[in-house]
């Protein structure tokens, strides 16, 4: 599922492939990824204005056009694609934006769960005012606010984009991991020096996310072992755990995090 540093990533193939460049045409293969906009008024609405600066506020993409904003959300197969016109339409290419003779910007999408809005400044921000803070702009005091006083395991809250948007199942879990606390922890049980252990490894692990442009599978990551036919901690060595918290399947280290 694209958490922060994916969607971040495709914010940077919409700046590379399509920021500056007016949108001549739109072809809407599947109006089902459209949320409150038909394909009629999606191309008259932006058909020939032209992209400007995205933005990108946890796991939504704001794509600026001067005139509309165009909000996606990934949900968890979909993604931005820059082709040229001539590559062949894939399957799962739902919406395409051909920006000139060399150019498309498409939003690619298996499982159709999410998909594109189109709203105007007061629509955009009543959309965004469903979403907490981002995760990888909080600042301790604010981090330290939206855990005060919540009764649900710290996965949970972590997780629940009202509170702190950006985060997913695997972020979540490296970043717990990374801070020695435990998944099923009530989250308002945490001291002042644990939430700014935790801000501390939440930062750093998004930024070599978004390097990255995803959660990388690596060796010295929970991630790279939580998929192993026996895994290990990668820090102690120790057995890993597996079950599922707030729904998700989870891992964790008992001895690292206990």
């Amino acid at each position: 599922m694209p958490e922060l540093p994916d969607v971040e990533g495709f914010r940077r193939t919409l700046v590379s492939c399509a920021r500056g460049r007016v949108i001549r045409r739109i072809d809407v293969y599947d109006e089902g990824v459209l949320h409150g906009v038909s394909r009629q008024r999606l191309r008259s609405e932006l058909e020939g204005r032209r992209f400007t600066e995205p933005e990108r506020h946890g796991k939504w993409l704001l794509a600026h056009t001067g005139g509309p904003t165009l909000l996606l959300h990934f949900g968890m197969t979909g993604r931005l694609v820059c082709c040229s016109p001539d590559d062949p339409v894939h399957p799962h290419d739902r919406v395409v934006f051909t920006l000139g003779r060399e150019r498309q910007l498409r939003y690619r999408d298996q499982r159709k769960l999410q998909g594109l809005w189109l709203a105007d400044p007061a629509g955009t921000e009543r959309i965004l005012s469903r979403q907490g803070p981002d995760a990888g702009k909080v600042g301790r005091a604010d981090l330290r606010a939206a855990l005060a006083g919540r009764r649900g395991s710290l996965k949970a809250v972590l997780m629940d984009q009202s509170v702190l948007a950006g985060l997913g199942n695997l972020l979540v879990d490296e970043i717990l991991w990374r801070s020695c606390l435990p998944p099923g922890r009530p989250a308002g049980d945490l001291s002042a020096a644990d939430c700014d252990r935790l801000h501390t490894e939440m930062r750093r692990t998004l930024r070599a996310a978004v390097r990255a442009g995803c959660v990388p599978p690596r060796d010295s990551w929970l991630t790279g072992r939580r998929d192993d036919p026996a895994p290990t901690c990668p820090r102690c060595g120790s057995p890993l755990r597996r079950a599922r918290i707030a729904g998700r399947g989870t891992v964790w280290c008992p001895r690292c995090q206990p």
